[in-house]
């Protein structure tokens, strides 16, 4: 099962990507900004959630969608994605509002809230399992990257994950690790 899903999403992103040649005249880049893949670090230790029970990594995609709303110095998106974790551990989906600043030297800096939900233990039946308490819970990411070219990008992303308390059990989960971006109309300062 985990391995199918991990396979259809390593080939939604490379198809997505190889197509981008033809993206604007699909009209594709009219609806979709970047797509976003990566690994990260499951259930990163000593950040937001302050310890570790799960292992493994997680593969991440992300659509980050074009329409916008231009607020202060940077632009806020919806996004929808994924990580599925490579050991069988808890793997989630997620949409977010995501805020983003891009400098014209090519870095750029975004943070989000959003929801997601996962196939994770609600309470703590298994020593080596995090108790999120409830299926749907908050989704906070952030991200530091250097966009070159003006499509291409390298970053470091974290998110948390958690009920927020509004469950007893709430251990969250933190990941941490790099992405790759494509965005499919070039850009050097618009975020």
């Amino acid at each position: 099962m985990h391995r199918r899903l991990l396979f259809a999403i390593v080939t939604c992103a490379c198809a997505a990507m190889a197509g981008y040649a033809r993206a604007a005249d699909s009209g594709l880049a009219a609806w979709v900004n970047e797509v976003k893949v990566g690994i990260l670090y499951h259930d990163a230790d000593n950040i937001w959630s302050g310890f570790r029970l799960e292992s493994g990594a997680d593969i991440n995609a992300e659509v980050i969608f074009a329409p916008k709303v231009d607020i202060l110095w940077g632009a806020v998106r919806p996004a929808l994605g994924g990580s599925l974790n490579t050991a069988g551990d808890t793997s989630k989906a997620y949409a977010d509002l995501r805020y983003q600043i891009e400098h014209g030297s090519g870095l750029f800096f975004g943070v989000g809230i959003g929801g997601a939900i996962h196939n994770g233990d609600l309470t703590p039946t298994r020593a080596d399992r995090k108790a999120l308490g409830t299926r749907v819970l908050f989704h906070i990411p952030a991200e530091l990257g250097l966009r070159f070219d003006g499509r291409h990008a390298v970053s470091v992303y974290f998110d948390h994950i958690s009920n927020g308390y509004f469950a007893d059990d709430n251990e969250g989960l933190d990941t941490l690790g790099v992405r790759y971006g494509y965005r499919f109309l070039a850009s050097t300062t618009a975020p």
